[in-house]
């Protein structure tokens, strides 16, 4: 079978390439607007990383392509180099440094010139990770953590408000390691992100979205206090569960206010195992602390009535195909995920593991809590209720 030949796709097509994948494309599905295979668009966009780079544009002080055609047709009719600048309003150094990096007067051509200044501004900034080594031991550290880099950014800037040396911004931290011509951070590092792709994709690349059965006397989201949708007042929480290999899970609880998890281990997903044990946890807590529960249209919470009456908990259902009405919830178990790849058995997991890693993620400083730690803002609460 003869071999297609290499396709070098130009500036307009590569612009096309990077507005479908900032969509959400899959790199197939982008492919096939050029009738190749998908490798040929990845080789692309894995240049830098996944991430698109930044448009180039001439300074507004560089001579133009119309000027560097005056200065050939100048020199052709014989002109000084003085009466060129002149005529441009322009230093006479500054012709003077043109027509020397591009042949002289008498090899200077307008056209060559303009393409090879151009070629020679590609010039990358400095990374200021690359710039502060001990700015960079810091991430590093804080990535083996598994901290995000919005975390670390966030973090950073709360502890050195006053010194600019010791901030990033989540984006550099990102850019860095994705686009290793930086040189600052190790690829390696790439397996302490949340999630652990060589490129960066899109957040519209991939959407949750499913209906996990009916629940009779369901209670909808829609009534639900305007307390708890505003976050207002603590107590309200949201559950799911989180699933593994040989059939186990176990079930993640986050409170709204304060993004406080609880980790809950489970023996089966029947609805009377999963009740047993929401109840069980639910009695550690005191009734302030604990006023609501929203879950989505799962079996397993069937026996809601149940719970409600064992507790006083009231529970609510989300919409059907809405998984986003319970986003602190989903967006938990996406950080879990770290701790529980998708394809591991939970079932080894004792419940005093499974605290130990919600103690590690109620450590973190999250961003919406201007970068204080879950467990602070929960333990206040306790603090002010007791």
């Amino acid at each position: 079978m003869k071999q297609r030949p290499r396709i070098y796709y130009s500036d307009s097509q590569k612009a096309l390439m990077w507005e479908r994948w900032r969509k959400g494309d899959s790199l197939q599905k982008i492919a096939q607007l050029f009738d190749r295979n998908h490798s040929s668009v990845q080789r692309i966009l894995a240049e830098t990383g996944g991430i698109p780079p930044a448009p180039r544009c001439r300074a507004k002080r560089s001579l133009t392509l119309s000027e560097r055609e005056e200065i050939s047709r100048g020199l052709v009719a014989g002109c000084s180099i003085r009466a060129l600048a002149a005529q441009l309003g322009r230093a006479p150094s500054t012709v003077s440094r043109e027509v020397k990096r591009n042949g002289g007067r008498e090899c200077y051509r307008a056209t060559q010139a303009d393409q090879a200044t151009w070629a020679r501004a590609l010039r990358p900034k400095p990374c200021k990770l690359a710039e502060n080594p001990g700015l960079a031991h810091i991430v590093a550290n804080k990535l083996h953590s598994l901290w995000s880099p919005e975390q670390i950014a966030g973090w950073l800037k709360r502890t050195y408000p006053d010194n600019a040396s010791h901030q990033v911004s989540h984006e550099t931290i990102y850019r860095t390691l994705y686009i290793q011509t930086r040189g600052a951070l190790k690829k390696e590092l790439l397996a302490y992100l949340r999630r652990t792709r060589s490129m960066r994709r899109s957040r519209h690349h991939t959407q949750k979205t499913g209906d996990h059965g009916r629940i009779v006397d369901a209670v909808s989201i829609s009534e639900r206090p305007a307390t708890a949708d505003d976050r207002a007042v603590p107590g309200h929480w949201e559950g799911d569960l989180l699933c593994g290999s040989k059939n186990s899970q176990i079930a993640t609880l986050v409170e709204r206010q304060s993004r406080y998890l609880m980790l809950v281990k489970l023996s089966g997903k029947d609805t009377g195992t999963v009740t047993n044990a929401l109840i069980k946890n639910a009695r550690k807590l005191p009734q302030e602390l604990y006023k609501s529960l929203t879950w989505d249209r799962g079996k397993e919470m069937a026996g809601h009535k149940r719970f409600t009456l064992a507790t006083d908990i009231q529970v609510y259902f989300c919409d059907p195909h809405h998984p986003w009405q319970r986003g602190t919830n989903e967006n938990t178990n996406g950080l879990l995920r770290q701790y529980f790849p998708k394809g591991i058995d939970l079932s080894p997991y004792s419940q005093a593991k499974l605290s130990a890693i919600a103690r590690k993620l109620n450590e973190r400083p999250r961003k919406t809590l201007n970068y204080e730690t879950p467990a602070q803002r929960f333990y206040q609460t306790v603090a002010s209720t007791g």
